[in-house]
């Protein structure tokens, strides 16, 4: 397993980028067929904070976790990765493949609203149970995919109150 670890406001010492390899290193026994996960480090204000996003057979396993300290921010990121790991194992090697690129887009004007970040992905059909188990092991609050029995662009998202709701269109 080859980390990718990088610093954010920081410099990554050599101690810290063994430390990240040494606890991640310990998720392939939960799971033999993980990519080499990409980790970034960040400290803001007070906050140390690490970011972990592993491709696991064509799914994305990602989590991210803050504290006062960066080594406790590691541990807690890696015990959120092996609960995920765990709760989602048998579903996870069912799956298929998919990718995501994402990109930093130039500001429109300086009083505008703007966008800020523009993500391309490989769009795979994938039924709806599917895209719930991605949408999940990404974190996000919502999901684009292709509906596998429609052929069509769905959005799958999470309501307030903890249900979830799929739009898909007409025409």
């Amino acid at each position: 397993m080859n980390v990718q670890v990088r610093g954010r406001n920081m410099d990554v010492t050599v101690a810290l980028k063994e430390y990240v390899e040494k606890r991640l290193g310990k998720l392939s026994k939960f799971y033999d067929q993980m990519g080499d996960p990409s980790v970034i480090l960040s400290v803001i204000k007070d906050k140390h904070r690490v970011e972990v996003t592993i491709p696991i057979n064509g799914m994305i396993l990602r989590g991210e976790e803050a504290s006062d300290d960066m080594y406790a921010s590691i541990d807690l990121v890696v015990e959120k990765l092996e609960k995920q790991i765990s709760k989602y194992k048998g579903k996870i090697s069912r799956r298929g493949k998919g990718s995501a690129d994402s990109k930093m887009v130039e500001p429109a004007g300086e009083n505008e609203p703007k966008i800020v970040r523009n993500k391309r992905f490989a769009v795979k059909p994938m039924v709806v149970d599917e895209a719930l188990l991605q949408m999940n092991l990404l974190g996000h609050s919502f999901f684009v995919f292709t509906n596998d029995e429609t052929d069509q662009i769905n959005v799958l998202y999470k309501r307030k109150d903890g249900n979830y709701g799929l739009i898909e269109p007409t025409y």
